[in-house]
Parts: C-alpha cells; structure tokens; sequence
C-alpha cells in the first residue's frame, strides 16, 4: 500500500503533498485553459469535473490530464500522462493532454532537465490517478448501495457483479465529493495496460501539421515585437546612441535603453547576461524592427571588471568578471600556457609519480573542445505583458521556477501576481534553463505598457548565447611490463570551468591516482549543454 495523505479532500486540495515526490497536487485549471484541438473536435463542455489538480473527467467520459513539465520533444506530455491514466485504469483513446501552466508549490519542480522528468514523477503521477480512482469507486458504491470492494474498473468503466455499470463520467461529480483515500494500491507491473505499452506522442499530429505550439506562434491582440541590440563583444558596455533615424522607419513604436538588472541586483544561480545594459527596439512586425534595428548609431566602449554577487548551490559568492576582450587564439594561448603549471589537486590515491616513473610503458592523450553555441531549432523568444499590478509571460523554458523569484524582483510584483505560461520548446536541453531572455521582454513591457514578443534572430543568438565551455583534458596511463594499469593521472582546465571530476573512473579502481585541475575566468556566458563537463569527458574517456 502507498500512503498519499490523512487529509481530508479540502484541505488536500489546498496544500497537501503525494508520497514519494513531494509534488502538490492542488491546482484551478479553469481559469486560464486553452482547449486543444483533440478536445474542440469532442465538443467538450465548458465545465470540467476535477478530482484532483491532474485530473479532470466530463459526463462524457473524457478526460484530461494536466502534464506538470515543460516538453521540448523528450515527449513527457505523453510518458508522464501515461502514469497517470495507467492508475486511473482508463482507455488512452479517451484521453487528452493538457500543458499546465508554472506553479511549483502545487506540482513541484516543473524541472525538465537532467532526464529527471520521469523518475521524479513516477509515485506523485501514479499515486494522483490511483487516489482519483478510488473516489470514483466510492461514489459508485454509494450510488448502487454495495461495498466499494465488489467494484472493479477497466477502461473508464466501473462494474459490480450485479451487472451494474457506468462511465467514470456518470459518477465523477459525486466522486468530486468523496474525500481523498488515506491509502491507495498500485498496481503492479505485470497489469500495466498503459505504461508498458507504446503509446502514440500526443502532440504529433500537431507537430507535424503545423499547428501553434511554440513560443514563436504565440500571439495576443494589440502584441508589438521586439528586439535587442546587445553589444558586438562580450567585454564591452554601453556608451551612447542615435536612434534618430530608426525611429523614422516604418511601424517602429520606441527605441530606448535599459539596464536588465538594477545596480548591486542579488543573481539567482541561473541568472546570467551577455551585458547589463542594452537598446530594445519595438515595432508593429518582425521585420520593421529588424531593419531599424540596421539604422542605430550605438556607441560602444569597455567594461572593465566587474564584481557581483550570485546565488547558487553553493550559497552567495562574489565573483568577478574580467573585462577584457577575448579572441580565441588568446584563449588557446592561455591555456597552453595554463597546461604546463602547476594545478589544483583535487584526489591523489597512491603514489602515482613513482608508478608513472616505473612504468614499462606510457600512454598519453589530450582532447580540446571549444566553446559550442547552444542553438535551438526555434529562435529565443518569450512573450510578456506587464502591468501595474500584474504579469503575464509565456514561452519556451525548461525551469519556471528558477526563473520567477527573479522576475518577481526586477518587477517589483509579489510572486502570486506573476503568471508563468510554458509553450513547446523548438529545442532547449539547457539553453533554456537560463532567463535573461525572459527577463528582457519582461523589462520591455513593463517600460510600454503593452504586451510584445522578443525574437532574437539567429545571428542574436550566435553572437549573445549560452555557450558550452571551452575545455582540455590529458589523460596519462602507466602500464607495466604485462600491461596492466598501475597509475592514472588526468589534469584538465577550460575557459572559465574545468571539466575535471575528482572521483570519475577510474578513480577507486587503480591504486596510484591523481586528478588535477585549473581554470582560466572569462565573461563569455557560459551554461549546461547536455552535462557539459560529462558529455566531453565521456567523449575523450572512450575514446
């Protein structure tokens, strides 16, 4: 048996926790909801029975199930829906998915990174279908006077021995009624009807044929678009402009600068930026804004250092950020010269110096790789609108919740008045776990009182991204005269992370080891690209 809560339904709904994830299932879907394409074509009613923040039945028997994170084609708007319907023991053809929108203290993280999505949800999402199941047994049992024991469901349907039976969505409204069950069965993997079976992705049909599902297709009545000019080197700040002659260009509205985060403003661990003050330009269409953009005259000079203060895993630090312009044969001098003294060492077993000294033979490679731009297929791009007294932002982001204390802060707005909607994204694993870009047209509607859209163009991101480090390793191994491996000894750096790990194999296993590291700071902006320090060191370690 899995314990859910001892709650009654009220209070559960409000604030309580699933076993297992943490994950509040509490959530009014109604307000905001948007139906799909699948659900038009049902001509479902407006009014939806829910039986838990997951979960949503009507009399006809359909039901939606809320997927609580964002889909950037890993497909969890099917795989995680799926748990759900596998314990509510329902026919998948009957079922639609929603996106929900951002809230973490009701579904948890809403993370979708680190191929955590499905491990993370697995007893929250399975234990809300189950609970909603169980509700529904009840209200059959009272309804038909037996015990709740003698009902069985499949499909969608319950059933008594009697020969009663009805559609889950003949009793959810009175199921809606039933308090939450203190303990619910799961099933065990041998009756898996769902979740063992391949299912087909429920967006695909709409990927495919089109239909508006990313960031880039959302669109609002009176939206302006917006663009950014950023400086032409990372390094360089600022100084002045003329914008004189673009604001004459057709469709332009307004053409300023502002600083995306305050003075002496606290980073969040995910908060970054290619510079801190920059120029938006805002038009009625893309391409108006794109060629009075071509017509600012901007002045530009060097930053210097830079001290701030971030946040992180590790708690608030001071960093400082060098402000000198960097090429990359500089870069590639710096680290040969950083190669060759002394570095960090982060474990030594043994004593690998003598071993490599005796040793019949010894095998030495290096690897390099250099900075990689974060691309996605669909260009940057977030929608905002911001008022007095509220916001509402929409689009493309692996991780609302990171992104919203900072929001909640540069606007000025209690948490609780920012609305956070997630769109498909055209690609993340990453890039866009990092919210400047959000930030930005949060800023911009918030100065024009109007709601736009912000679009990097390709170009934008190749020259302002996020970017993979740059990073060397040498691996070195001592083998004796049988070849086996008595010493290994790997020292690495990079621009400005090292890719090293102080306990990746084979530390643990060869008795002489060692693991050294240096690094060389950068204001180049940096960010996860599919575990970077991982996925190089997986590459040069097979090879």
């Amino acid at each position: 048996m899995e314990n859910t809560n001892t709650q009654n339904r009220r209070s559960f709904l409000k604030s309580s926790m699933l076993a297992g994830g943490g994950l509040m299932l509490s959530f009014s879907w109604l307000a905001n909801a948007q139906a799909a394409d699948k659900m038009e074509a049902m001509n479902l009613p407006d009014q939806w029975n829910e039986l838990n923040g997951y979960i949503k039945i009507t009399p006809d028997n359909v039901i939606k199930i809320i997927c609580p994170n964002p889909e950037f084609g890993q497909n969890v708007m099917t795989s995680l829906p799926m748990m759900v319907a596998e314990e509510l023991d329902v026919d998948w053809k009957n079922v639609v998915v929603e996106m929900g929108p951002h809230d973490n203290v009701k579904l948890g993280m809403q993370f979708t990174g680190g191929s955590n999505s499905v491990r993370m949800y697995w007893k929250p999402l399975r234990n809300a279908g189950a609970s909603a199941r169980q509700m529904l047994i009840e209200a059959a049992a009272q309804t038909w006077g037996v015990p709740a024991s003698e009902i069985t469901t499949q499909a969608g349907v319950l059933s008594h021995p009697s020969g009663k039976s009805a559609k889950y969505g003949e009793m959810v409204s009175k199921a809606a009624t039933i308090p939450v069950p203190k303990e619910v069965q799961l099933k065990t993997p041998k009756d898996f009807s769902i979740v063992s079976h391949s299912k087909k992705n429920t967006e695909g049909v709409k990927v495919v044929t089109g239909k508006p599902l990313f960031g880039i297709d959302y669109k609002v009545d009176g939206m302006l678009i917006a663009m950014i000019q950023h400086p032409p080197a990372f390094g360089m700040k600022l100084k002045s402009f003329d914008a004189s002659q673009a604001l004459k260009m057709p469709g332009i509205k307004d053409i300023f600068s502002f600083k995306l985060y305050d003075d002496g403003f606290e980073q969040g661990g995910f908060d970054t930026r290619t510079s801190n003050e920059m120029i938006a330009i805002v038009g009625k269409s893309t391409w108006e804004v794109m060629n009075a953009r071509k017509k600012i005259k901007a002045q530009w000079e060097p930053t210097g250092d830079i001290k701030e203060t971030m946040m992180g895993r590790g708690g608030k630090r001071e960093v400082t950020i060098p402000g000198r312009l960097e090429t990359t044969s500089d870069q590639l001098a710096l680290m040969a010269e950083y190669a060759k003294k002394p570095a960090q060492q982060l474990r030594k077993d043994g004593d690998p110096e003598t071993a490599f000294k005796n040793a019949a033979l010894v095998i030495e490679r290096t690897y390099n790789a250099p900075f990689l731009a974060h691309n996605t297929m669909e260009p940057m791009n977030f929608f905002a609108h911001v008022s007095e007294d509220k916001a509402l932002v929409a689009g493309p982001l692996q991780a609302p919740g990171w992104m919203e204390p900072t929001l909640s802060k540069i606007l000025n707005l209690p948490a609780d008045k920012i609305e956070i909607q997630m769109t498909r994204m055209g690609g993340g694993f990453g890039r866009r776990a990092y919210g400047q870009y959000i930030y930005e047209a949060a800023r911009i509607s918030q100065r024009l009182k109007a709601p736009i859209k912000l679009i990097y163009t390709r170009e934008d991101d190749m020259t302002y991204g996020i970017y993979r480090p740059m990073y060397t390793a040498t691996y070195r191994a001592a083998l004796d005269a049988n070849k086996n491996l008595i010493a290994f000894h790997v020292k690495g750096g990079g621009i400005p992370e090292n890719p090293i790990h102080a306990n990746r194999f084979p530390a643990g296993a060869v008795d002489n080891y060692l693991a050294e590291a240096w690094e060389i700071p950068s204001n180049i902006t940096i960010g996860a690209f599919r575990a970077p320090r991982s996925n190089f060191n997986a590459a040069a370690e097979q090879s």
